[in-house]
C-alpha cells in the first residue's frame, strides 16, 4: 500500500507561480513512477507530467517550459514546480504512483491516487 498526501495549491493570478508537494509513505516499488494529473470540471483527468526514480522526466506539450517535476527519493516526495500560470491550468491537481512500466500518461496505469488539490488561475 501507498499512501500519498498532496500539499500546495490555491488561487493565484495568470502569470504567477505555485509549487505543489506530494508525500508517498510505503512500498517504494510502487513509487517508480510518480505523476501529476489535473482534472477540470466537466472535464477528464489529464497527464501533466510524470517522473521516475532516476528522475527522467515526462511532460504534457501544453506545460512544456512552465512547469517542472521533481522528486526527493530520500524523502520520498514529488514536486511540482508551475510558472507562467495561465487560465486554463486551472483543475484540481492529483499525485499518483505507479511500478516501473512503459505506459506513464493514462490515469489507469496508475495504483494510487492523492486526494487532489485545487489549483485556480483568475484575476
Amino acid at each position: 500500500q501507498v499512501q500519498l498526501a498532496e500539499s500546495g495549491g490555491g488561487l493565484v493570478q495568470p502569470g504567477a507561480s505555485l509549487s505543489l508537494s506530494c508525500a508517498a509513505s510505503g512500498r517504494t516499488s510502487s513509487t517508480y513512477y510518480m505523476g501529476w494529473f489535473r482534472q477540470a470540471p466537466g472535464k477528464e483527468r489529464e497527464f501533466v507530467a510524470a517522473i521516475n526514480w532516476y528522475t527522467t522526466s515526462h511532460y504534457i506539450d501544453s506545460v512544456k517550459g512552465r512547469f517542472t517535476i521533481s522528486r526527493d527519493n530520500a524523502k520520498n516526495t514529488v514536486y511540482l514546480q508551475m510558472n507562467s500560470l495561465k487560465p486554463e491550468d486551472t483543475a484540481v491537481y492529483y499525485c499518483a504512483s505507479k511500478k516501473m512500466g512503459v505506459i506513464i500518461d493514462r490515469p489507469s496505469e496508475y495504483e494510487y491516487w492523492g486526494q487532489g488539490t485545487q489549483v485556480t488561475v483568475s484575476s
